[in-house]
């Protein structure tokens, strides 16, 4: 495939990227509706993550299948599944915050089909050593995304001023959702139907000839390369680090005294904005410096950042925290890139045996939700991120590079 053959599938693949960026990030920006409107306590309201996140259980799965039906179809399915499962949160609400969860794991399911097809298919579009830069190229429009979705959310999902203790009718719940979600649902349908007619490239033909003509020796399953376990567990704790930071924003800000003049959901737009900025910074850079070197320097400028908003106070407190996201930008492709090495035809099943670690989030918030509760504080749940920032040192550093 020429150089200018992956311009077009790279674009197509880009706005996909937009795609679950969008839904991901919305669905992380409606806690604090959710928490007002249905009255939730600090472990509840973290439960969107564990049913979105949750569905990356089946992420390798989903390689196997991506592996038999190819990644066109996939996408066409993960494209219908989320469309279904966002017209289904609107019957959902009528049946209490479980039952619009429940409607949530279905568009989530939808969401781990794309990102699992995505990531090999990017990676597979141009040389080997340009994959990294690549991936933050796609994730750079994912980050416009994940700066769009908490405007979405502040401006469409608004609860009225409530009383003490008193919550929202299922009814004018689903009144508020009613419009958006739908709105996204006929999005998603137009996207599938546009996607119908285009014509990707089918890279397992390439692949298997650039195997044939590889010297490299492959091993006989994804499952047995001790690098793709290890990258697995760094985008476990990644997942933390990525959507604890939002998830715990608006009690930070409170505990830090900052002066918040919109909504802490608002304010999230500038975490996600530190994002978008480093991962368009990221393709230049990942062109010039090594990968592995470049997630260490973005793991010890995270920590500092966030030892800085620990030790500070005020709103200063607060930007230091939002700030993470610039350090936060390239760990994902990065991470990605650098576990899908030496994988060949096992890339995809590989994609998702990674894919699946992205439960961390469904994982670890709740836990450090159960942590605030426990300590009466949210700086005690805020630190169990610098564990996971020393984590990904090691495997910047040395468990990136173990092939046996």
């Amino acid at each position: 495939m020429s150089k200018n053959k992956y311009l077009f599938p790279l674009i197509v693949m880009a706005s996909l990227f937009f795609l679950f960026g969008f839904i991901t990030t919305m669905n992380n920006s409606t806690i604090e509706f959710l928490k007002n409107a249905f009255g939730l306590n600090d472990v509840q309201k973290q439960l969107p993550n564990t049913f979105f996140y949750g569905a990356y259980v089946l992420s390798v799965p989903v390689g196997f299948l991506i592996k038999q039906i190819g990644y066109r179809f996939s996408i066409f399915t993960g494209l219908a599944l989320i469309a279904l499962g966002f017209f289904a949160c609107i019957p959902g609400v009528g049946f209490g915050y479980y039952g619009f969860l429940c409607a949530v794991s279905i568009f989530a399911i939808g969401v781990v089909i794309l990102q699992v097809a995505a990531a090999p298919y990017v990676v597979a579009l141009g040389p080997k050593d340009g994959a990294a830069s690549r991936l933050t190229l796609t994730n750079a429009l994912n980050s416009v995304a994940t700066v769009i979705a908490p405007i979405f959310v502040s401006v469409l999902l608004v609860t009225p001023e409530l009383g003490e203790g008193e919550v929202l009718s299922n009814a004018a719940i689903k009144d508020i959702v009613k419009n958006p979600f739908i709105g996204i649902g006929v999005v998603t349908v137009v996207i599938l139907v546009i996607m119908f007619f285009l014509s990707l490239p089918n890279i397992k033909d390439e692949q298997e000839a650039a195997e044939e003509s590889s010297a490299v020796k492959h091993k006989s399953s994804a499952f047995k390369y001790p690098h793709v376990w290890l990258g697995s567990l760094a985008i476990f704790v990644y997942m933390g680090i990525e959507i604890g930071i939002p998830s715990f924003f608006a009690d930070f800000a409170s505990k830090a005294g900052a002066v918040i003049e919109t909504s802490t959901t608002d304010m999230l737009k500038f975490y996600w904005g530190g994002l978008m900025v480093g991962r368009l910074l990221g393709i230049f850079i990942l062109k010039k410096y090594k990968p592995t070197l470049i997630l260490s320097i973005c793991a010890f400028g995270g920590a500092a950042m966030l030892a800085g908003s620990i030790l500070m106070s005020g709103n200063i407190s607060m930007w230091l925290f939002l700030g993470t996201g610039l350090f936060h930008s390239i760990m994902w492709p990065v991470i990605y890139s650098l576990a899908l090495e030496d994988l060949g035809p096992h890339a995809d099943v590989a994609s998702g045996i990674i894919a699946t670690s992205v439960i961390g989030a469904a994982i670890l918030t709740p836990i450090m939700g159960a942590i605030q509760t426990t300590t009466g504080t949210v700086i005690a749940a805020v630190c169990c991120l610098f564990v996971y920032y020393l984590y990904l040192v090691f495997f910047a550093t040395k468990g990136s590079k173990i092939r046996s």
